[in-house]
């Protein structure tokens, strides 16, 4: 956003580092004040804010570039975020399975139920007006990417379903981006890879490979008009993160 990447640590007291998007450098740490948990992040470059998905409070954080920090309340626990074309915020809410879309200032657009057979939602990117929704977690038999129909209703396109590492399969796909002529980029966890597919959701191949990325991909932001891919990958020890690192692709 405005030439600057948006990193979010588990780090007090500063919780989101900006680097200079062409040197890399740390120019400045903000604080996100009375956050509790930390599930995601995005940023609006329209309305100059960042947001911070906290799954404790179950709510949404606003940092705005310049202005006061706000939240508001989910009532629900938030997964994944991103921004749609029309600057709302798309909040996945994984254990009641919906699609919550909100204004930049918190009020509510509307709320969707996604179809049964889509468990444990992870993340949603809306494109024109159908959503892409990652879906699948560990002891899940159903690992997939659906395109779901705007009013969430109906499954249009779906790739992925039993997990495994095979191509047309995921083992946790966690997040998506989408660029400019619809192919969607998926973050695939436990494979440690990236995969791409076409804007019908067939696959095209993996864009990121486990041996590029050495450790857990856990989300993925895709700068289209640089066209450079960043993926947040951490290792993890059996228990816990013990590091992290950010692998910038050409794409």
């Amino acid at each position: 956003m405005a030439g600057e990447i948006y990193l979010l640590r588990w780090k007090r007291p500063d919780r989101i580092e900006v680097y200079d998007v062409i040197t890399y450098r740390v120019q400045r740490c903000l604080t996100v004040p009375n956050c509790r948990g930390f599930a995601d992040i995005t940023s609006c470059g329209h309305c100059l804010c960042v947001y911070i998905a906290d799954d404790i409070a179950e709510c949404l954080h606003r940092l705005p570039v310049q202005g006061i920090p706000t939240r508001w309340a989910v009532d629900d626990v938030p997964c994944g975020i991103s921004v749609n074309a029309k600057h709302n915020v798309i909040v996945t809410c994984r254990k009641v399975r919906k699609i919550k879309e909100f204004g930049t200032h918190g009020n509510v657009v509307r709320e969707i139920c996604l179809p049964g057979e889509i468990v444990n939602p992870r993340h949603a990117v809306q494109s024109q007006a159908q959503f892409i929704v990652c879906h699948g977690r560990l002891g899940d038999s159903v690992h997939r990417v659906c395109t779901v129909s705007g009013d969430g209703r109906h499954i249009v396109h779906s790739h992925g379903g039993q997990p495994g590492s095979d191509i047309g399969q995921f083992d946790v796909p966690v997040c998506s981006a989408v660029d400019s002529n619809k192919f969607v980029f998926v973050v695939d966890r436990n494979n440690c890879r990236v995969t791409l597919l076409s804007p019908t959701l067939n696959y095209v191949g993996q864009v990121v490979s486990s041996s590029e990325l050495k450790w857990e991909p856990v989300s993925l932001h895709l700068d289209t008009q640089r066209r450079r891919l960043y993926v947040a990958s951490n290792e993890w020890d059996g228990k816990n993160y013990t590091l992290g690192r950010v692998v910038v692709f050409s794409v």
